[in-house]
């Protein structure tokens, strides 16, 4: 089990997110995301239109997901 946060993954708070695979937090973020714009807040709304914009350009996208791929395997495990 490794946390990543919503920050280290390009976001604006220190959420933690657990999983044992990268694409468990990732996950996890991409709701967070979603839900905090849903409740108002301003500060999420940049990342969440990247992560929207990661989908509607994949090839930009998978830089992304390889580098939050690649920092989640450096993580110690918790």
């Amino acid at each position: 089990m490794k946390t990543m946060t919503c920050r280290q993954m390009g976001g604006p708070c220190d959420q933690a997110f657990q999983g044992e695979k990268a694409d468990d937090v990732i996950n996890q973020q991409d709701q967070h995301l979603k839900d905090m714009v849903a409740a108002g807040d301003e500060a999420h709304v940049p990342a969440n239109d990247d992560m929207r914009g990661r989908w509607k350009h994949p090839i930009k996208g998978m830089g992304w997901y390889k580098d939050t791929k690649k920092a989640f395997a450096a993580l110690p495990d918790d």
